[in-house]
């Protein structure tokens, strides 16, 4: 049922701020808590959050007050923030003006973190030793963050631009929340299994340190340390550390910056490339050219010159020796044939063909064999007498043989 009085939005808040402004204890207070979400914009304002263990309360303070603080303050510093509270009305936000700021120590989360790094470090974990090179020119980059949060889209956004036809494989986890850590610590360790990447960028966008309080679990820098695969951690902003950021082996500022030291540009890559090929192929040139100018001048010199007379005279001195030779083969085959023909005469001479031809003959006994003496033949022998012209059969009528007695020949019958 609708009363006689509507108010406009406007009106209730203002109307709100108004109690709030006119409250005595909300005019002037103290709050003690622990910072989160610290933001420094660039108008000079700082926006924050003071939290305890059962409730937060939203705080701002503006650019005269901020420059004039003396402590510095971050997350997960316990803070006493001295101010007022209000209600912005065009919000209806209600929050804390903090003019002062005085330091009450760390935050049980910052100690925690602390205690973490230190525990961690001692183990080397953070050591340079461990830190594996990113590759240069990756065939795939894998991404491990949640698949709906602003990281992963800024980390598509700029591979696309600087590597279009770059590879990108997302391992979609809960960055934030209970279970955030074991959840992230698993999908590195399946992108290990895998082995389809070749880097890993792990991280997620900007928060509180309770936002991000997942990458400082140690189960998440164990992962990282036992990867195979180079991380590059991108957790938060710029302002942000986390203990992945230290046992990774490289950190980026933002999830952005992440991508843009994975992913190379192509088109750097293809002018770098042009610029190699016109280096080598002007390098070539140089050195043949100079080889070439080495060899003429090689060529030219009375060094190179000397050897070729040489070999030209040695080349005259083998001819000359030839013909030598030859000539000295020629009076030596020409004296051969003449000796050979003079040797032939005498044979001739000497020859039993020439012997018979002048009167003589030769006998042949009955078994065929010449018979160069009267003891081998016997009256009434048939026999062959050769002459130079023929032959003539003849019987052995007589034998006589001649006997020498003192110097005188005798006949016998």
């Amino acid at each position: 049922m609708q009363s006689g009085y509507v108010m406009t939005v406007t009106q209730l808040n203002e109307y709100v701020a108004g109690l709030l402004q006119r409250d005595v204890l909300l005019r002037s207070l103290s709050v003690r808590g622990e910072v989160s979400g610290l933001k420094r914009h660039s108008s000079g304002h700082v926006y924050f959050t003071l939290k305890d263990g059962g409730a937060l309360v939203r705080c701002v303070m503006f650019r005269q007050d901020a420059m004039q603080c003396g402590v510095a303050f971050s997350d997960g510093m316990e803070i006493v923030a001295q101010g007022y509270a209000a209600l912005y009305a065009r919000d209806g936000q209600y929050q804390l003006y903090v003019k002062t700021v005085t330091g009450e120590g760390e935050g049980e989360l910052y100690r925690r973190f602390l205690m973490m790094k230190t525990r961690l470090q001692a183990r080397g974990w953070f050591d340079e030793a461990h830190k594996k090179p990113i590759p240069a020119l990756p065939h795939c980059v894998g991404i491990v963050t949640s698949q709906s949060g602003a990281a992963v889209r800024d980390v598509i956004s700029v591979a696309r631009r600087r590597f279009p036809a770059m590879n990108l494989l997302l391992c979609p986890v809960a960055v934030q929340g209970m279970g955030a850590a074991e959840e992230i610590a698993a999908g590195i360790r399946l992108m290990n299994r895998l082995k389809r990447a070749d880097v890993l960028i792990v991280g997620r966008g900007g928060g509180s340190l309770e936002d991000l309080w997942a990458f400082n679990e140690e189960t998440v820098a164990e992962a990282i340390y036992e990867s195979e695969i180079p991380i590059v951690s991108a957790v938060g902003h710029e302002t942000d550390f986390s203990i992945a950021d230290f046992v990774a082996d490289l950190r980026a500022p933002t999830p952005s910056a992440a991508a843009e030291l994975c992913v190379p540009e192509y088109d750097t890559l293809l002018s770098t490339l042009d610029g190699m090929r016109e280096t080598l192929l002007c390098a070539a040139r140089t050195g043949l050219l100079r080889r070439r100018e080495r060899v003429n001048a090689i060529v030219e010199s009375g060094a190179f010159s000397a050897p070729r007379h040489a070999l030209a005279d040695a080349r005259h001195t083998v001819l000359d020796a030839g013909r030598r030779l030859d000539a000295a083969a020629q009076a030596s085959l020409a004296a051969a044939v003449r000796m050979c023909s003079t040797l032939s005469g005498k044979l001739e001479a000497l020859s039993p063909a020439h012997t018979l031809a002048r009167g003589f003959a030769l006998v042949r006994g009955k078994d065929g064999a010449y018979c160069g003496s009267v003891e081998r033949l016997s009256p009434d022998d048939s026999v062959t007498i050769m002459f130079h012209d023929g032959a003539a059969g003849a019987t052995v009528n007589t034998i006589e043989k001649e006997q020498r007695q003192n110097g005188e020949k005798k006949a016998e019958l």
